[in-house]
């Protein structure tokens, strides 16, 4: 079995697209707390709700100097669509390419649901310090209270 990164170690530099046609990577946000949550799918009930929570707690984070991120594997297009239909402050991000940062993490993997096997993503957080390091990771994510709980930890960092 690989080792996936944790808490202590470095978070992975790797590129993704951003819903204007940009890109975004860790180091982007060196000398900064970084929260980067990876979620399923755009417009789906729970992933919805991570999401408007982020964007609800946005203010908050910002006056602790903590950065948001919400990841997953649906395209740029489909994030712009997600944002507006959601009025979604909380900046996204694609992570599409294979090799990419949900890879690189182990959290896009096996799942299954009703007997089928799939790949997909695991909900997972991740709190980063300023130093590019991992400082928390909460893996397999319950979405109530979980926004609140990553405030929480970012402001203690």
């Amino acid at each position: 079995m690989t080792d996936f990164p944790a808490a202590g170690d470095a978070m992975p530099d790797i590129e993704m697209g951003t819903p204007d046609g940009g890109t975004v990577k860790s180091s982007d946000f060196k000398g900064k707390k970084l929260v980067v949550f990876f979620y399923p799918k755009d417009n789906t009930p729970g992933c919805t709700t991570e999401a408007k929570d982020f964007t609800a707690l946005k203010g908050d984070f910002d006056a602790a100097g903590v950065e948001l991120l919400g990841v997953s594997k649906d395209s740029a297009k489909k994030h712009q669509n997600f944002i507006a239909k959601h009025d979604l402050k909380t900046p996204l991000a694609t992570d599409a390419e294979e090799d990419g940062l949900s890879d690189a993490l182990g959290i896009w993997s096996e799942k299954q649901m009703y007997g089928k096997t799939y790949m997909g993503m695991v909900r997972t957080t991740y709190l980063v310090g300023a130093d590019g390091t991992i400082a928390q990771v909460w893996n397999k994510v319950k979405v109530k209270g979980h926004a609140e709980e990553v405030l929480a930890a970012a402001k203690a960092l």
